[in-house]
């Protein structure tokens, strides 16, 4: 302890902070891509550890099991020796940024990748990188904390770990940072963006050195671009942000619906016999998805029959469409069963798994009525479009897919259905599904500065207890004596015995008659009190109390919490004073 207390006095002396911050962006962006490494390897490891004993024509009956037993452990896992909830990392980060403190538990730097691999490994319809994202963002915040750092750039440490993360996993750089920027963080400026860039460009060099520099998956691009097609790009556009609005609004009451199970084994119960039923009848919804996906932009649909009864209707168009319309309705089922009943997984895997079927069933339609569109583009730009549409994030779609397949000619194709999508799914739905549990809560942060600011501040911000009580049954010459020791003119009238609030005794109502003696013991705070123009809940968020106060036009208001007990007051100068402090705090450089 003492040697680690003396390097840290050494680098306040010796190193100055923006570049220490650099060099901690460094060592993050190792640790993160050694992370990504380890759970890849780790779910690699337990797939082929549960699939050796039987051939894979067995998957019907034999894989029945495997998804519920995996989630089973993992749910145990968690419970058990974790004793904390990870599930939802990317939701988790936003609300520790939310939370103006970027505190992230430090077990989080290793809970989450082994829940996630044993989810994963054994056949959960969900993705490794919303955990590893998670990950990177706790070792982060961990190592800035260690060092004594300010809020602040514990804030940028950790966008600088979610960046590394989604860098070394995907071994996309850009995709990276511009996850960071549209998800997590608020501002682009030159000193957040260096620490990203190098968190990230680190992470994903150091994937290439350990799990080659080959893209994640095979694209061969046979037709280029072509200003023709733009009106079908546009239509796929559409298409794909009113999936991502389905995939997004399913999901969020699909997990309500878990939610509301309170006992662990009736989500385990349910939540494995939802997710054995749908692999039985639809085998591509097993795990992540990407084998799917690597079929689809390889042009060998079949694969999607493998092991089901429609196998020798392969063929058919119709069958075809519907089918593979019908792994996109269920695939929110199966991974809100996987997460909801106790596994650990991201939405990045399964929204660009239902982003591809998807672009490969509009392309199939189109053909069918005579257009000539090429099946393997759109299944290409489809995962694109879905995640921009999911995410709420067209640059990260754009970039993620380009970076993934190599398909950077086909970019303009990738802009246009990532840009339509995303402007399609705003029409419905303002927030993405990582921040709509947040956004209803009104713990979301977001690009707009005010809002953000008025996100950042809380009721123990403003609130002030320092104002004199007074009771209603007091005589107008007790309110006078009161009046003589307080620097304040208001005064919130409670009852003597419960603490609730029953008025408030402006200072305006008995100046003209504080100074008669003779009315001193006929007139009670009872019959002199004004009732408030409105209550504020200790528990609202700040930007619903100022539009009261804008509504109401008052100074001040009194606080009362859930059972109506007082608990002080807020003055709207107090607000003014504490946003602007925040204000420069956290956005200006």
């Amino acid at each position: 302890m003492d040697k680690f207390l003396r390097l840290l006095d050494w680098r306040e002396k010796h190193i100055k902070e923006r570049h220490f911050v650099l060099i901690l962006s460094f060592v993050v962006g190792i640790a993160a891509s050694f992370a990504a490494f380890i759970l890849k390897s780790l779910i690699h490891l337990i797939q082929r550890g549960v699939t050796f004993v039987f051939e894979a024509e067995d998957v019907n009956y034999w894989y029945l099991a495997l998804p519920a037993l995996g989630i089973t452990l993992a749910s145990l896992f968690v419970r058990y020796i974790v004793r904390d909830d990870i599930s939802h990392g990317v939701t988790k980060i936003l609300y520790a940024i939310s939370q103006r403190k970027a505190i992230i538990k430090l077990h989080n730097v290793w809970s989450s990748i082994v829940a996630s691999a044993i989810t994963i490994g054994f056949g959960g319809s969900v993705g490794a990188e919303a955990p590893i994202v998670l990950t990177g963002s706790a070792i982060g915040s961990n190592l800035g904390r260690a060092f004594k750092l300010d809020q602040k750039t514990l804030m940028l440490l950790v966008g600088c770990g979610a960046a590394g993360a989604i860098g070394g996993i995907f071994k996309a750089p850009i995709a990276g940072v511009a996850f960071t920027l549209e998800v997590l963080l608020l501002d682009l400026t030159m000193t957040s963006i260096a620490p990203l860039l190098i968190s990230s460009v680190t992470a994903t060099a150091f994937s290439y050195f350990l799990m080659g520099s080959d893209a994640m998956f095979r694209f061969d691009l046979y037709e280029l671009f072509s200003l023709e097609r733009i009106p079908f790009i546009i239509i796929l556009g559409v298409i794909c942000g009113l999936v991502s609005l389905y995939f997004t609004r399913g999901m969020n009451k699909l997990e309500g619906f878990f939610k509301r199970l309170k006992k662990p084994y009736q989500k385990i119960v349910v939540g494995g016999i939802m997710l054995s039923i749908l692999i039985f009848f639809f085998p591509p919804l097993y795990g992540e998805g990407y084998d799917t996906i690597s079929a689809l932009l390889m042009g060998n649909s079949d694969v999607l029959f493998h092991h089901t009864f429609l196998y020798n209707f392969r063929h058919n168009l119709w069958v075809v469409i519907l089918y593979f319309s019908m792994i996109v309705f269920f695939k929110i089922f199966a991974s809100a069963a996987t997460n909801g009943a106790g596994g650990t997984g991201g939405i990045f895997a399964p929204s660009l798994f239902v982003g591809c079927i998807t672009g490969f069933v509009v392309s199939e339609g189109m053909n069918w009525l005579g257009f000539d569109i090429p099946s393997k583009n759109f299944a290409f730009a489809g995962m694109a479009g879905l995640m921009s549409g999911v995410m709420h994030a067209p640059l990260t779609g754009t970039f993620l897919i380009a970076e993934l397949t190599g398909g950077y000619d086909l970019l303009m194709t990738l802009i246009i259905t990532s840009v339509i999508s995303y402007l399609t799914i705003i029409v419905f739905e303002p927030h993405s599904l990582y921040a709509m549990r947040l956004a209803q809560k009104g713990k979301l942060l977001t690009h707009h500065k005010d809002k953000a600011v008025l996100t950042l501040l809380t009721m123990d911000n403003v609130i002030e207890n320092d104002l004199e009580v007074v009771y209603p049954e007091m005589s107008l010459g007790e309110l006078v004596k009161v009046i003589s020791r307080s620097n304040r003119n208001i005064f919130p009238v409670v009852d003597r015995k419960t603490g609730v609030l029953q008025g408030v005794m402006p200072l305006d109502e008995v100046r003209n008659i504080m100074f008669r003696p003779e009315l001193y013991n006929r007139f009670t705070v009872k019959k002199l009190m004004i009732f408030p123009k409105a209550k504020i809940n200790v528990n609202m968020p700040m930007e619903k109390v100022m539009e009261i106060f804008e509504k109401t036009g008052a100074w001040n208001l009194p606080v009362v919490d859930d059972s109506g007990k007082y608990v002080g007051f807020v003055s709207k100068s107090k607000i003014f004073n504490s946003y602007r402090r925040v204000l420069v705090d956290f956005f200006n450089e």
